[in-house]
């Protein structure tokens, strides 16, 4: 305890004569500032000089005089600065950086742009969708879109394929088509894309898969859910409205992206 109370003594004492240092040398630096100021204003009680080059002695003279006064000052100003110079030794990441946020603003946009390049990559890739035009039996079809085209992009396209086998699809509007997959009718601006990226499901299925399977591995256990997916359905709205109180359209919904099917059930095709 003797020995704390000594060095804490030491330390304040050690203190205390900084300080006194400090006052010292200031008290030092004002009295020469005063001197130089009394010597300004002794030559100016004077009066001109009869020499011609008297200014040029009385210029240089000044100039002399605050150049001596920047050396003496010129250490205090160090000294000053140097208690709140940058601590190499403290962690400063989290302070404001303009060279650091212009780097990262820079990799933010790098990387944006890689991904936007990578997703419109993806949207151009070929997607083939197994269908079944409806009109109370199933006609299956096999048709090739974009990923990233919509369901009146595919609609369209299925209108064309169909045109010359069904007059009533030749002579009907993209509007009065419906697509419904997994027992929900897909609005039409929606994109499979979107359908792909979200893992979206429906009532009986996932909406993610446009072919026709089963899988394998869960056949024999009825336990377990299955991923099967169903042809999706192309059907004339005026056909829909008929029959909507009748199966399979009496199970059928409009598709909400924020609805989350936990379990499938069952449908017939």
């Amino acid at each position: 305890m003797v020995v704390c109370v000594r060095a804490l003594q030491r330390v304040n004492l050690r203190s205390k004569l900084e300080e006194e240092e400090k006052e010292k040398q200031a008290k030092l630096a004002l009295e020469e500032e005063q001197r130089h100021v009394q010597k300004r204003k002794k030559r100016r009680v004077k009066g001109p000089s009869r020499l011609s080059f008297a200014d040029d002695i009385d210029g240089d003279t000044d100039e002399e005089n605050e150049a001596a006064e920047k050396e003496k000052e010129e250490p205090m100003k160090q000294q000053k600065l140097g208690k709140f110079g940058k601590n190499p030794g403290v962690e400063t990441s989290f302070l404001p950086d303009r060279e650091r946020e212009a780097e990262e603003q820079a990799e933010r946009e790098r990387l944006r742009s890689e991904w936007l390049q990578q997703q419109s990559r993806i949207k151009n890739e070929p997607l083939e969708i197994t269908y079944s035009y409806w009109d109370g039996a199933g006609h299956r079809r096999v048709i090739q879109v974009r990923k990233g085209d919509t369901i009146a992009e595919f609609l369209r396209a299925v209108q064309q394929q169909l045109a010359s086998e069904f007059r009533e699809i030749r002579t009907a509007s993209v509007e009065n088509l419906l697509y419904v997959k997994e027992d929900l009718i897909i609005p039409h601006q929606h994109s499979f894309y979107e359908l792909i990226i979200n893992k979206a499901r429906g009532k009986s299925g996932p909406l993610f898969h446009f072919d026709v399977h089963e899988d394998i591995r869960t056949i024999a256990d009825a336990t377990i859910e299955k991923d099967e997916s169903h042809a999706g359905k192309v059907v004339e709205r005026h056909w829909y409205e008929k029959n909507k109180h009748i199966f399979p359209a009496s199970r059928w919904e409009i598709y909400d992206p924020t609805k989350r099917w936990e379990r499938y059930t069952i449908h017939g095709d």
